[in-house]
């Protein structure tokens, strides 16, 4: 048998105190990188947040209302309503999001008549309807519909008698509706043709 040229390395049988001075100094160092952490990230968190105020010049935007979870003054009987298009902003300029909803029934064919709704929600209220700008009882359908810097803006097809099929609508109208005081104010382009401007 051939002995080692090397030193005895009896200090490599480890003993329980070796093992528990090495799991003391893995945990400081644990320790210190997590007190270190949060520092960061509350720092990265105050920028996120000043940018965020620079940007809407207030308090961090809130989340605009989901209009799938709303009830609307709508009644479809067994169809049900179905929200065919949604946008959000900021419509009374308080710096909280509204989101404008255009429902109908869920008609499997045709052309069912359509509302224009603004949704709102208080802190952690379910959202609600606010205010009705088109009345499905109007008999209208919606289209060209947005939602841009404080206006809600569409084109409204409708019919000129109750002797139009309501596959065809021969009227249209532009409308605009904006937040004037208290209340959503009405805009509106002269009305026209819809297969003379279509």
């Amino acid at each position: 048998m051939q002995t080692s040229a090397l030193p005895d390395l009896a200090h490599t049988d480890a003993k329980p105190v070796h093992w528990l001075a090495t799991a003391t100094a893995m945990a400081a160092v644990v320790a210190a990188a997590g007190l270190l952490q949060p520092d960061a990230a509350t720092a990265t968190a105050s920028a996120s947040e000043h940018r965020v105020t620079q940007q809407h010049g207030g308090a961090p935007a809130a989340e605009a209302p989901d209009p799938a979870g709303v009830t609307y003054p709508l009644d479809c009987g067994a169809a049900g309503r179905t929200v065919a298009e949604s946008a959000t902003g900021d419509l009374d300029g308080d710096g909280g999001p509204e989101t404008v909803a255009v429902v109908r029934c869920a008609a499997g064919s045709g052309t069912p008549p359509s509302g224009i709704y603004v949704v709102t929600q208080g802190n952690g209220a379910a959202p609600r309807v606010v205010a009705t700008l088109v009345d499905p009882a109007q008999k209208l359908s919606v289209t060209d519909f947005t939602v841009r810097d404080g206006t809600v803006s569409a084109t409204l097809l409708g019919y000129s008698s109750a002797a139009v099929p309501r596959c065809c609508p021969d009227e249209l109208e532009s409308a605009a509706w904006q937040w004037k005081g208290n209340a959503f104010v009405k805009t509106t382009a002269p009305a026209g043709s819809a297969s003379r401007n279509a």
